[in-house]
């Protein structure tokens, strides 16, 4: 009764995660913005759905499936997200407002302050 509650938890608190991705995704104005929307709900989300796939099928064959799904979410969405902003920039894509990169220059300067110090 207890684990069937936990699962059916999970399962909500997924699908939310991934409700507020997907309305992110068709709502925000642009590349970065959909990018993060994208990248951190839909994350959560699909690992509380194979948490709860882990809780509902225990540490056996399935259950292990589960965690090991969660480790490679973990391991490669902020991985494709950054290299999605990266590409980006580099073909030329604005951010809106004032927001921009920090330009080669700048960080070379701050770095050679820093050794100075």
């Amino acid at each position: 009764m207890i684990r069937t509650a936990v699962v059916i938890a999970l399962i909500a608190v997924g699908v939310f995660f991934l409700i507020v991705g997907t309305v992110g995704l068709l709502r925000l104005p642009n590349v970065y913005n959909r990018m993060h929307a994208t990248s951190k709900p839909t994350t959560l989300g699909t690992a509380a759905i194979f948490l709860a796939g882990f809780v509902a099928f225990g540490p056996g064959k399935e259950g292990l499936t589960s965690l090991l799904g969660i480790v490679f979410l973990f391991l490669t969405v902020p991985t494709g997200a950054h290299m999605i902003a990266r590409s980006a920039e580099r073909i030329g894509v604005p951010f809106l407002g004032s927001v921009t990169w920090p330009d080669e220059s700048a960080v070379r300067s701050d770095r050679s302050d820093e050794d100075d110090d």
